[in-house]
């Protein structure tokens, strides 16, 4: 079934100092489940502020962001439970283990086999062995892969991720790549990542350029990397 997220002459702005600071005005972008896409461009250009919009964490000043399903179209509050959020700073609760960090999001929605489907996830990003240690006790690429986990473990439609390997060494950044390219494409969800990294947004099948307000979709110089014939997740 061809599901969309679909921005639609979307613009945000916030007063600063009485003034009035527009990030980016008009813009639109169709987000198709399934399809990888990455939002490159300068530091304050709104890359993140975009991915929040895209996402539904925030409203756009201007426009409109809805879901399409087939011809229907509906409020991206529709689907809002299947929609999954990877922050560059993990967000972990610390005082739970890395099981229990995963859990959470199916135990709040009453899901009697949240840990065995944590556990499941754990052992896909490759921390079958760190499931009882809490994220203090976990490295910056573990703690990623707890969070990518727990972003994918019911398993959304889409995926948004802020520069998730951003706060990671070069090893464990082309780890964490490998991991949620896979994970993605292998579950059939929608990936749209914010990352200063070329090397991350040459994997994605649609690269896209935000400066000066405005977005524009570059032309690849080489097909993406099919991710599952490096890593199954």
């Amino acid at each position: 079934m061809h599901s969309t997220i679909e921005l639609e002459n979307v613009g945000q702005s916030f007063m600063m100092n009485q003034a009035k600071i527009t990030l980016f005005s008009e813009l639109n972008l169709a987000i198709h489940q399934g399809k990888s896409y990455a939002i490159t461009g300068p530091s304050g250009a709104g890359k993140s502020s975009l991915l929040m919009l895209a996402s539904g964490l925030e409203d756009p000043s201007s426009g409109s962001v809805f879901y399409k399903n087939e011809c229907e179209e509906q409020p991206l509050s529709f689907i809002r439970t299947d929609i999954g959020f990877i922050f560059q700073q993990f967000h972990l609760l610390p005082e739970l283990t890395a099981l229990n960090n995963v859990a959470l999001p199916l135990k709040l929605r009453g899901d009697k086999y949240a840990t065995a489907k944590a556990k499941i996830w754990l052992n896909k990003v490759g921390l079958d062995h760190r499931l009882d240690h809490k994220p203090s006790e976990l490295s910056g690429g573990e703690q990623q892969r707890v969070a990518i986990a727990r972003a994918l473990v019911f398993e959304p439609k889409f995926i948004f991720a802020d520069e998730p390997t951003g706060n990671l060494d070069q090893k464990s950044a082309t780890e964490i790549t490998d991991v949620l390219f896979a994970c993605c494409q292998e579950h059939n969800a929608g990936l749209v990542l914010v990352t200063h990294s070329e090397a991350m947004a040459s994997r994605a099948q649609h690269v896209y350029l935000l400066t000066g307000g405005q977005l524009t979709k570059k032309q690849l110089k080489h097909k993406p990397t099919n991710i599952l014939e490096l890593a199954s997740c």
